[in-house]
């Protein structure tokens, strides 16, 4: 499952065109997160973030689930 977020973490503004914007991706290729930031001084600033207790979450990518919440 490909992920795409057009929100920026570190502001939490939308990005309008993520296709002009600095992107980074967390994954293998195949199941991952594509982050879309403001600017690159945004990226740098996730990038160097480090996260005392990460969380990995791992959902259903059946064709019948149907999120709920």
């Amino acid at each position: 499952m490909h992920i795409r977020t057009t929100t920026d973490p570190i502001t939490l503004h939308d990005v309008p065109d993520p296709d002009n914007h600095p992107c980074l991706y967390e994954g293998d290729g195949e199941h991952g997160l594509e982050i879309y930031f403001e600017n690159e001084e945004n990226k740098r600033i996730y990038m160097d973030m480090e996260l005392e207790d990460k969380k990995v979450l791992e959902g259903n990518d059946s064709d019948d689930y149907v999120a709920q919440g």
